[in-house]
């Protein structure tokens, strides 16, 4: 990656070169794109995100601004008209009047609005936390319920496809020549495993029984905005995986990311479990949102999310690792591998309380059309 003082330059496309002070420094912990805090002293102090998309992740990086412009006019005036602070990153344009950037060498550039008095976390800090969570992501996909989904690109075809990642970890193992250790051995054969259930959600897509709506696509824990001073949720974030796609994606998402306490980068293997209490906390801010638009489907699919996206993430994880860590940003060779190893584990957990899960979504869900 380009050092900082390129960075700055490519920043100076995006405000006035007549800046008084602009600097660059790293931000957040993403794996895909490359992201710095920009400072800007005008003299008024000011600030804003500026990413390189990763164009391997995303071939077509047009299309992403493209949704983003379609979800900031929908969502403009809905925002304001919030009971409480609610936040839509917008795209910033260059100085001349774009909204992305290429350098010499092709690298996509964006700006976005910085959110100002808010961060996000790295998991979960409490059951309030896990509340507000579970209400972002409600209210994002309540905001964006009547946007008609064919207006998106599809930024990530194949993104929660589960038989094309099945497809393609059958492919990728086939070609693994390395040593089969204990722990990949236990991921192969936890794979085969799921193989039984793991397109269920497909299956009642293609029945009708589920239907596609606008989705945010990669509502972690950590693309949740707080407020510092009122430790409420206020944006959700990372609007790259905005697409058509099932409702059941996010919240099994949300759920997966959340419910985990020691987070997925822990080496605490057997530590790991899912909370209940923290699942009741979410799915009480989120039903309590999606309740206008939600089917008697939705909430009986939502057990089948949870329990299949953290499949997916596992896969995903083994699989990167077996094809030599090409997709996932790693900072040593087996981390991919335990990444994976976690998600099993996680996986575990939640098929033991199965019965606990489906019972809880259940009397939220009666809760919610009652009142």
């Amino acid at each position: 990656m380009k050092n900082l003082d390129y960075v700055i330059q490519v920043a100076r496309q995006f405000t006035s070169v007549s800046a008084e002070l602009i600097t660059a420094k790293p931000y957040g912990a993403g794996n895909i794109n490359d992201t710095f805090l920009i400072s800007v002293n005008k003299p008024v102090s000011d600030h804003f995100i500026l990413q390189r998309i990763n164009q391997r992740v995303f071939p077509h990086p047009e299309q992403i601004m493209s949704n983003l412009s379609v979800l900031s006019k929908h969502l403009l005036t809905k925002a304001s008209q919030q009971k409480r602070r609610w936040e839509i990153v917008k795209a910033i344009p260059t100085t001349k009047r774009k909204n992305y950037f290429l350098d010499k060498e092709g690298n996509f550039w964006r700006a976005l609005t910085f959110i100002e008095g808010a961060h996000t976390y790295a998991s979960v800090r409490n059951v309030r936390h896990a509340y507000e969570a579970g209400f972002a992501l409600g209210t994002f996909q309540r905001l964006i319920s009547d946007l008609n989904p064919q207006e998106l690109y599809d930024t990530l075809p194949g993104f929660h496809s589960m038989p094309d990642y099945l497809t393609h970890y059958d492919e990728v193992l086939g070609g693994y020549r390395l040593p089969t250790t204990k722990t990949v051995a236990y991921a192969i054969d936890e794979i085969r495993r799921c193989r039984s259930w793991a397109l269920r959600l497909d299956e009642a897509y293609k029945k009708g029984i589920l239907v596609e709506r606008p989705i945010h696509g990669d509502p972690k824990v950590d693309n949740i905005m707080v407020d510092d001073r009122t430790g409420r949720a206020v944006s959700i974030i990372d609007l790259d995986t905005v697409k058509p796609g099932l409702v059941q994606f996010d919240i099994g998402d949300c759920l997966r990311s959340s419910c985990n306490p020691l987070g997925e980068e822990t080496d605490r293997f057997e530590k790991i479990s899912f909370d209940l209490d923290l699942c009741r906390a979410i799915l009480r801010g989120y039903l309590s949102e999606v309740a206008a638009f939600y089917t008697s489907a939705d909430y009986a699919y939502i057990y089948d999310g949870l329990r299949i996206l953290t499949f997916e993430m596992a896969l995903r994880f083994f699989t990167d690792y077996l094809e030599g860590n090409v997709y996932f940003k790693v900072h040593y060779p087996e981390h991919n591998l335990n990444r994976a190893l976690v998600q099993f584990k996680l996986l575990a957990s939640v098929e033991r309380q199965e019965k606990e899960i489906r019972r809880l979504i259940r009397e939220m869900a009666q809760k919610e059309r009652l009142s």
